[in-house]
């Protein structure tokens, strides 16, 4: 386990709006600085980047407050009792908003997103075995309300699972 900062540069993942708040050269160095070692100190930070520990410190709160970076602790899902993994494609009749928002409050789909191609929503899940999955996409996902159809892609090997894009 390992704690790395997920940056975003888009849309406020909080509220779903396109307005972006404006990032820095400093607040990006700061970013960086974080995706190395979610754990690193403030005065470290910030004599790599020219501020005072009280200033990182505000900047790196600032920037967790408005949804520009979480800082957690990314794991193995194999390692702590997680042994299926898939990424399942959905295709839903009408508004996608009222099944997206289903997806997210289910504790096994750690990824949900609307896309654009052959399928309205590709939501990632984690479950402990084969079992769990499938009472997850049978029983909890196929019967939400304007799921029309899924296609579930399993998991066979996790090769490369990081966060670590940088600030580009």
């Amino acid at each position: 386990m390992h704690s790395e900062v997920v940056a975003s540069r888009s849309t406020d993942s909080r509220t779903g709006t396109g307005s972006s708040p404006t990032i820095d050269a400093v607040s990006l160095a700061i970013i960086e600085q974080l995706q190395q070692d979610g754990r690193r100190p403030y005065a470290s930070i910030g004599k790599a980047v020219g501020l005072s520990e009280a200033a990182v410190r505000q900047r790196v709160q600032k920037l967790l407050d408005q949804g520009v970076m979480q800082i957690v602790a990314v794991t193995d899902p194999l390692t702590v009792g997680f042994r299926r993994q898939a990424m399942v494609g959905i295709n839903v009749e009408g508004d996608l908003d009222p099944v997206a928002e289903a997806l997210t409050a289910m504790a096994e789909c750690e990824y949900v997103v609307m896309t654009a191609g052959s399928f309205d929503l590709m939501v990632e899940i984690v479950c402990e075995d084969d079992d769990h999955l499938l009472d997850v996409i049978n029983k909890r996902i196929r019967t939400l309300p304007g799921v029309r159809s899924t296609e579930s892609f399993v998991y066979l090997k996790l090769k490369k699972q990081t966060y670590m894009w940088g600030t580009r």
